[in-house]
């Protein structure tokens, strides 16, 4: 296990423990794990954005923290912000992360979450040009969730 998945682990840990809000020091995080401040940053722009459910408010200076809140709703609303939230293009790693996080939320059923993954694939839209794929993805996507809402 790499360091950046120890970290999200540990955070993943402690949200549970704060019931879904967390505060944190950037330096201290970076001290407990013995790295720089710089991947704490990367972890949490790649493990805790809103694609993956969560909020994040940072303040950088002396007094700065991080502070991480899990995003909890019902069904039908989590599934419509994921739906509004999709621009007019999304690109395969972001579609596949918000396909995993409506999985793990059981917002969509693992027969669901394997089905788009499979249609949003590179491979299943081969045949579409490179240039048009992420809006043509987009659009599957959103048609998809607003079936399940």
């Amino acid at each position: 296990m790499g360091i950046s998945d120890m970290i999200a682990e540990f955070i993943r840990g402690e949200l549970e423990d704060a019931d879904g809000v967390l505060e944190l020091q950037r330096n201290d995080l970076a001290q407990r794990f013995h790295c720089v401040p710089s991947q704490i940053n990367y972890v949490m722009s790649t493990r805790f954005s809103p694609e993956h459910g969560y909020i994040v408010e940072s303040r950088r200076g002396g007094g700065g923290y991080i502070r991480i809140t899990r995003v909890r709703v019902d069904r039908p609303t989590l599934l419509m912000h994921f739906i509004n939230s999709i621009g007019p293009e999304i690109d395969t790693r972001s579609a596949l992360a918000i396909v995993r996080n409506l999985y793990e939320t059981e917002a969509i059923s693992q027969e669901t979450a394997r089905l788009l993954q499979i249609v949003l694939s590179d491979t299943a839209l081969r045949s579409v040009p490179r240039s048009t794929r992420d809006v043509l993805r987009a659009d599957l996507m959103r048609q998809v969730l607003i079936h399940c809402v």
